[in-house]
């Protein structure tokens, strides 16, 4: 048997992915319930703020029919253009072994595309990645406050009690995030299911009494209110984009509900829901000018008890909506591990049966700095709405563009389809990027630096440990040259199993060389691990095991992952040990290397690079722990390496 330990591991794993109890008719509905819940609770609550900041932002402009109108239109347009056709029809049939989201995208991209485009289209979902981030701090704030404000429409003696109130909110929520979502996240579907329903009747009341607000629905109207006064109309437009923002979650959570349930929940009721609620705000204010500054909150009827009914409603739909991006964060965040763009740190399941559902504390906490910082400095949805919609029309574009190469590439879509079909989508997402830009100096900056330092961060430690990894092989000794070498020279050999991770499986783990010329000595069996996460979401166990028996009581087994398994290495040692492997797990020791960085080497980086490198690896979840490795068996043995 020859000693060298390449092992073929699969490239991709291939399977089926069926949508999720799509086989019964009761299944297909909690499904779309579960959807409405997650994801469509930011969609969903922006009602709250959009006709608002149209007519009462940092542009106010007075009610006028063409106005309404066209603003109405617009609306629509970008609902049924952005949402409806780009996300809901089309972006959904891209997904990665039925997985969504903009890191799905990118791991697909570097499987299908083969050419020398694939570096700058994978920084590109890098960058939109990043970009969430500054959605994730700024969603919760702008609902919350929101919903919140309502509280000045019913009493206004109540004003100065709405930062307060919203803030206790928002930290409780994230204080709860270590409990898990499992126990109220039932609750989800059936609470939005009223919600919808709630701003679809409200809308159809006004909209009954003012019938003619239907023709709104022409796009006429939205091209005469631009043409009317075209300056004004660009300005419209980053307020009209609220109206789209929590789009990027029908495409990321694909594959917790699978492409029906979502279509058929967004087709069904949110979307027809939504537009009558719009289409009765419009109709309001047209009928009492005087209600623009709240024209959400001044639908309700029913007086200060209705309107205080619904801030407890609109309370827990915010609430909803923000856990489904503070979740969402933390997947991506799981996700950006997995595939090399950030360093190991600590998750934790919250449910031994769901294992989607994760806490990581470090962004949690992140998160809620982050958010309080907001509430505090903006104090209001005018001046939040000022930080918000930049990064999500960066990050739509970048789904277009990704999505658009992997229909071209994966599905071989005739260029005269993908180049106009490109076009159209990105000329309407940038035309929203630029009047969003026009927000920089009055809290756009924000989601721009956050997303510059995450991008930062993301594409340093990527390089990182690219060179990191060339720095280990230029003084790694080859196995199959170190195995004849001990046929020749036999090294004292005690008894029992040491484990040895490594990078690479054809070369000798810089941790066995230094324990064998320390301690001058070779366990009887050695067994080398390799670890790897591919780019799809899961092998299946069957497939996530390949073991070659090597000479001299050497084994290499190479352990591959999806970028959404958790990595167990003692799990995986089990499994091999059912494989016919010879292992003893309890009374095997485990050895690791433990790398200290120094920034003073010839890698290609820039110098301050190499210090963050250093710095982010220095503080990173350390491997034994990262892979549920038991501490008390785990030996680290100490290297530098010069970057």
């Amino acid at each position: 048997m020859n000693a060298g330990a390449t092992i073929e591991a699969p490239a991709a794993v291939a399977r089926p992915h069926p949508e999720p109890r799509r086989a019964t008719r009761w299944g297909s509905l909690a499904l779309s319930l579960g959807a409405l819940g997650v994801v469509y609770g930011d969609i969903g609550t922006s009602p709250l703020y959009t006709i608002q900041l149209i007519f009462s932002g940092d542009h106010p402009m007075a009610p006028s029919p063409l106005r309404v109108y066209g603003a109405l239109s617009l609306i629509f347009w970008a609902l049924a253009l952005v949402v409806t056709l780009k996300y809901v029809l089309l972006i959904l049939r891209v997904d990665n072994d039925g997985e969504g989201g903009i890191m799905a995208l990118v791991a697909l991209i570097e499987r299908v595309v083969k050419s020398r485009r694939k570096t700058g289209l994978v920084i590109v979902g890098v960058l939109g990645a990043s970009l969430f981030y500054g959605d994730g701090m700024l969603t919760p704030a702008i609902s919350v406050v929101s919903a919140v404000s309502g509280l000045q429409v019913a009493s206004p003696e109540l004003a100065s009690q709405i930062v307060p109130l919203s803030l206790a909110i928002l930290v409780a929520l994230f204080a709860l995030q270590r409990f898990g979502t499992g126990a109220v996240g039932g609750l989800f579907g059936p609470v939005m299911v009223v919600w919808f329903l709630v701003l679809g009747a409200l809308g159809l009341r006004e909209v009954a009494g003012h019938p003619g607000i239907v023709r709104s629905l022409s796009p006429t109207y939205a091209v005469q209110f631009v043409a009317d006064d075209p300056k004004l109309g660009f300005f419209a437009l980053a307020s009209v984009f609220l109206a789209v923002t929590g789009a990027e979650a029908i495409y990321a959570d694909m594959g917790h509900f699978g492409r029906r349930a979502i279509t058929h929940a967004w087709l069904g009721l949110a979307l027809p829901c939504l537009f009558v609620n719009y289409m009765g705000q419009g109709a309001l204010l047209l009928s009492r000018p005087e209600t623009v500054s709240n024209p959400f909150f001044f639908l309700v009827p029913g007086g200060r008890t209705g309107q205080t009914a619904m801030v407890v409603l609109a309370t827990v739909a915010t609430v909803i909506a923000s856990q489904a991006v503070i979740s969402g964060a933390f997947s991506v965040t799981q996700q950006v591990i997995q595939l090399g763009f950030l360093p190991r740190m600590g998750i934790r399941h919250t449910s031994e049966r769901i294992m989607g559902q994760i806490y990581i504390p470090a962004v949690n906490w992140l998160l809620c700095a982050a958010v309080v910082a907001l509430v505090f400095t903006f104090r209001s949805p005018t001046g939040l709405a000022n930080a918000y919609g930049i990064a999500l029309s960066a990050i739509f574009a970048t789904n277009t563009l990704l999505a658009f190469v992997v229909f071209r590439t994966l599905w071989r879509t005739p260029l005269k389809l993908v180049i106009p079909g490109a076009l159209v989508f990105l000329f309407v997402e940038l035309t929203f990027f630029a009047a969003n830009l026009t927000k920089v100096l009055s809290g756009g900056w924000f989601p721009l630096v956050v997303g510059a330092i995450f991008f930062t961060i993301l594409t340093t430690w990527h390089r990182g440990r690219v060179a990191l990894g060339e720095a280990v092989r230029e003084g790694r000794v080859p196995l199959r040259r170190y195995i004849n070498r001990m046929i020749d020279e036999p090294p004292n050999r005690v008894p029992g199993t040491a484990v040895f991770l490594t990078t690479s499986l054809d070369t000798v783990p810089t941790a066995l060389l230094n324990n064998a010329e320390h301690n001058g000595i070779v366990h009887d069996r050695v067994v080398l691990v390799n670890v790897r996460t591919l780019g799809v979401p899961h092998v299946p166990e069957a497939q996530r095991i390949a073991i070659k028996k090597l000479r001299l009581g050497f084994v290499a087994v190479a352990v591959t992952y999806g970028y959404q398994d958790e990595p167990d290495v003692v799990a995986a040692l089990g499994q091999a040990q059912r494989q016919g492997l010879e292992l003893d797990l309890d009374r095997t020791s485990y050895y690791v290397d433990h790398v200290t960085i120094l920034p003073t080497g010839l890698a290609r980086m820039a110098g301050w690079r190499k210090r963050l490198f250093a710095l982010l690896h220095q503080n990173s979840t350390p491997v034994a722990r990262s892979y549920h490795i038991p501490p008390d068996r785990v030996f680290e043995v100490g290297a530098y390496v010069e970057l």
